[in-house]
């Protein structure tokens, strides 16, 4: 997603109009507000220049002749120009405030959508981007893409005005009309010129955008390791370099505006002044008044101006297609978004579940090849194997995280993949070994804004081993945690987040290894304490530790994303070698010679059938 591909100058056009079109059928009530602003600003702007010119000949040019004019003539005057000041007054105000509201709900929509994607996509298109990608999808290419609506109702309103004042410009003065036309050509081709020059820049501070955020969250993110290993330095230069290189692109980009801008100013004007010595002449060859120069002048800057309107959202709209296109590439993405089904599963007691001949990839890495195992309603099992061997990737199944590239996972009979949406989760919760604590109370980190009352929150606690620590903070629920828990140990995040299951009472309980941060005496009393609860559920542990596995119904050893053996403990410690060599490998690591007031350590054999 950090890449970007660059917007095509033959199509820059074509695509910036789509994005408007989109943009005004998705809100047209907003636009047709603003229009309706814009069209009355462009008609009183056009009145304007008709009042100026009369208020000239009729007021301002006797005044000078005579010496002296009279109230009437002042008090009509200023009436005049007072209500037209008033109704583009009232245009202005509806113009901007109908484009605001539409360009903040147009924000508000596809942020919603974007954010709703990002809940559909699987875990595997996820961990195939970035999160400062992710972030700059949601915020800098939507702004980006909806930048030109803020002026896009000034210019079609303006259209009216240019029409109009056209019209007037040749009802005026033909002379006076040639001179001022020459203008437009040359202000079209500056803003076409300015749109070829900027679009490079506009794709690129797209793209630096997402990889600024993108450093800066991994920094952010990995805090402690950076504090740890005294790479300050190191992750300061890596965010200056990523910074810089937006920096650049926005000055290459400010560069061209700076050229840009004044050249817009400085032609109108310079018209103005070329229109101002024709018509003296034209005044002295009495074929003007001075109402009539002052008139057309006024007409040409207007003529002008609706020109640099439709500029301003030409020259905003390279950005406002890199911004949709990257959006465009998150909502319409082909990855499979887990369709849902119509079943329901049983609603009640220990769930069933099963997989059936699965097989799944990462990339071009295959990570389970036929894995086939089934755990029985209110049973506990293990899932044993090294480092690699696709355990975490069957506990992200089983909740329906991925979907399997074959076979099949089932809970209660059914095929999750047929399963309505949110049943999974429903029936279902895991606990991963690396907890995530969000910066809020402990009450809210268990419940998550769900409805539960403390005696619930306070029996999950206890099932978890988390009410003893929990009362000794002093605030008890309401004491709050920091961000991502900081202030409590691992072994209290794992409780917490352990809690955080087992307080909406799953009906399937995973546990992908997260009780590795607590102390053996602790994790025994959890998992003894599971297993005498009165809870509605089937258990299946990622574990590592003896005591764990001992406490389970049934091992599942996995070895190369292949199911080696199952069984219980005793089982295949006696049959299967590797197994035992992998359960019995902290026993084996422990110091031949025992520190002092330590036991000799046992043969590991021995050890592991005690």
């Amino acid at each position: 997603m950090s890449a970007s591909p660059t917007v095509s100058r033959a199509g820059v056009l074509r695509r910036g109009l789509r994005v408007l079109g989109s943009a005004i059928r998705t809100e047209p009530r907003a636009f047709a507000v603003s229009l309706s602003g814009a069209v009355l600003y462009a008609a009183m702007t056009v009145a304007s220049a008709t009042v100026f010119g009369a208020v000239t000949d009729r007021v301002i040019v006797p005044a000078f002749r005579e010496g002296a004019t009279t109230t009437g003539a002042l008090v009509g005057a200023a009436a005049a120009l007072l209500a037209v000041s008033v109704l583009k007054a009232i245009g202005v105000v509806t113009r901007r405030f109908g484009a605001w509201v539409m360009q903040l709900r147009l924000h508000a929509r596809y942020r919603r959508s974007i954010t709703q994607q990002y809940q559909a996509l699987p875990m595997s298109w996820h961990q195939q981007h970035s999160t400062g990608s992710l972030l700059s999808n949601a915020t800098a290419d939507v702004d980006a893409a909806f930048w030109p609506i803020a002026p896009l109702p000034l210019s079609c309103g303006v259209l009216v005005m240019l029409a109009v004042t056209a019209g007037l410009l040749l009802a005026t003065d033909i002379a006076l009309a040639a001179v001022g036309f020459l203008v437009g050509p040359v202000i079209a081709l500056l803003n076409w010129r300015y749109n070829r020059a900027v679009q490079g820049p506009a794709t690129a501070i797209q793209e630096r955008r997402s990889d600024v955020s993108g450093v800066a969250h991994e920094s952010f993110d990995g805090a402690l390791v950076v504090k740890t290993l005294g790479r300050e330095a190191a992750e300061t230069q890596r965010f200056e370099h990523e910074s810089q290189g937006l920096r650049d692109e926005l000055i290459r980009y400010g560069r061209l505006r700076a050229i840009f801008d004044p050249l817009m100013e400085a032609v109108p004007n310079v018209g103005v002044l070329l229109v101002l010595v024709v018509g003296v002449w034209r005044i002295r060859s009495g074929l003007l008044t001075e109402g009539e120069v002052v008139q057309f002048a006024y007409l040409f800057t207007l003529l002008a101006f609706p020109i640099r309107a439709i500029g301003w959202v030409l020259s905003d709209m390279p950005r406002s297609v890199v911004g949709w296109e990257r959006v465009q590439r998150v909502l319409q993405t082909s990855v499979s978004s887990q369709p849902d089904g119509l079943e329901e599963p049983t609603r009640s007691g220990p769930a069933a579940t099963d997989l059936i001949g699965v097989a799944f990839r990462y990339d071009e890495a295959a990570v389970l090849r036929g894995v086939s195992f089934r755990a029985d309603p209110g049973k506990t099992i293990a899932v044993v194997g090294p480092t690699g061997s696709g355990k975490s990737t069957i506990a992200s199944l089983l909740v329906r995280l991925a979907d399997p590239e074959e076979g099949a996972v089932r809970l209660d009979g059914h095929d999750l993949r047929t399963l309505t949406r949110g049943s999974v989760s429903r029936s279902a919760a895991i606990v991963f070994q690396h907890s995530f604590l969000f910066d809020d109370t402990i009450r809210e980190n268990i419940t998550l804004g769900d409805e539960f009352d403390d005696d619930e929150v306070w029996a999950a606690c206890d099932l978890a081993q988390a009410s003893g620590f929990i009362r000794g903070l002093g605030q008890g629920l309401d004491t709050v945690v920091g961000e991502r828990g900081t202030s409590l140990s691992g072994g209290q995040r794992q409780r917490l987040a352990l809690a955080r299951a087992l307080v909406r009472r799953p009906r399937l309980l995973i546990m992908d290894d997260a009780t590795s941060s607590v102390d053996t005496t602790v994790e025994e009393a959890i998992l003894r304490g599971l297993k005498s609860a009165a809870l509605p559920s089937t258990i299946v542990v990622v574990a590592y530790r003896q005591a764990t596995i001992a406490l389970a119904d049934q091992i599942v050893f996995i070895e190369q994303g292949e199911v080696a053996a199952t069984g219980s403990h005793q089982e295949l410690l006696e049959r299967v070698p590797a197994y035992e060599r992998l359960v019995t490998a902290y026993a084996d690591a422990r110091p031949s010679t025992p520190f002092p007031g330590e036991p000799p350590a046992a043969h590991p054999s021995e050890e592991v059938r005690r």
